[in-house]
């Protein structure tokens, strides 16, 4: 279901599953946008609920500004409405943010992921003033993206209630690892603020919790499974949630062995998706976990090229 912003009413952006895309790369290192669309339209085929343009997984902080238009545009048309495509326009420069996030809408997003400043960082009340900043910047929805591992700081819970009081913020990607933070952040913001797991392996307690979905990296190359998880969860099938979760955690593991997006990268590289190319300082995926990674890929009925 897609955000409608002259509501009174915050709306959900999606519930399920949201793919956060890897960018295909061509040999010489450049987007291709070809493939990009072609695996946007298998992954709504595939039944995913949402997408993710330009997030983490997509290398997006390697991509110039060019590039990044480019991607953005190819996303939206290939997406064509079908489900609702999140733009990842987040920088550790607020003036950044708020540029990306305004080319996000000219360019027909249907919403930003913002994730929270890195290297720089902020403190608590940095973080509102970023955040709040951005939101007023344009019409889209925002869903705040806490990944501390990556950015060295944390949204807290309190600051949480607080931003979820903007008629434009309306979700967060929790990728904390932390369920105490979690369900402390439902507690306090999860009337007026959606919770969407950052984690795959953390799922089901999410959702358990009332988390409304995923924004996934397992779902690149198991869109159909992932949403089939989260189906489950959100009819309340949480002992059938929590049978395919475990199911796929040797997968998701393995997806995870080196720093995303490198596994996922070659993951669908492998399933004709572009080439196994990243940008420095990224590398590709060592030898040595190639077999493990292409050969859980095989159990689960995915063909490799």
């Amino acid at each position: 279901m897609l955000f409608e912003a002259d509501t009174d009413m915050k709306n959900t952006i999606f519930e399920g599953a949201a793919t956060a895309l890897v960018t295909p790369f061509d040999k010489n290192g450049n987007p291709d946008l070809e493939a990009y669309a072609a695996l946007i339209d298998w992954q709504i085929k595939e039944g995913i609920d949402a997408l993710v343009a330009c997030g983490t997984t997509g290398e997006s902080s390697t991509l110039s500004e060019k590039e990044y238009e480019e991607v953005v545009k190819t996303a939206v048309k290939a997406c064509g409405k079908r489900v609702p495509m999140i733009v990842g326009t987040g920088s550790n420069n607020t003036a950044h943010a708020v540029e990306r996030t305004k080319m996000a809408q000219e360019l027909g997003a249907d919403a930003a992921l913002v994730v929270t400043p890195y290297y720089n960082k902020a403190t608590q009340k940095g973080l509102i003033a970023h955040y709040e900043t951005i939101a007023d910047a344009s019409d889209l929805p925002v869903i705040l993206y806490n990944v501390p591992s990556r950015t060295g700081v944390n949204i807290e819970p309190a600051t949480c209630k607080i931003l979820s009081q903007h008629e434009k913020i309306v979700a967060i990607k929790e990728a904390s690892g932390n369920i105490s933070k979690v369900a402390e952040i439902l507690a306090l913001a999860g009337d007026a603020l959606d919770v969407y797991s950052g984690n795959d392996d953390q799922i089901v307690p999410i959702m358990s919790l009332g988390g409304k979905g995923v924004i996934s990296v397992l779902s690149n190359p198991l869109p159909r499974k992932t949403a089939e998880m989260t189906a489950l969860l959100l009819k309340g099938d949480y002992k059938g949630g929590a049978k395919l979760q475990l199911e796929l955690l040797p997968l998701i593991n393995a997806l995870f062995c080196q720093v995303n997006p490198i596994p996922a990268k070659a993951a669908m590289s492998a399933m004709g998706y572009g080439e196994n190319v990243l940008r420095l300082p990224l590398t590709a995926l060592e030898a040595q976990f190639e077999e493990k990674l292409f050969g859980l890929l095989k159990e689960q009925g995915i063909s490799l090229r």
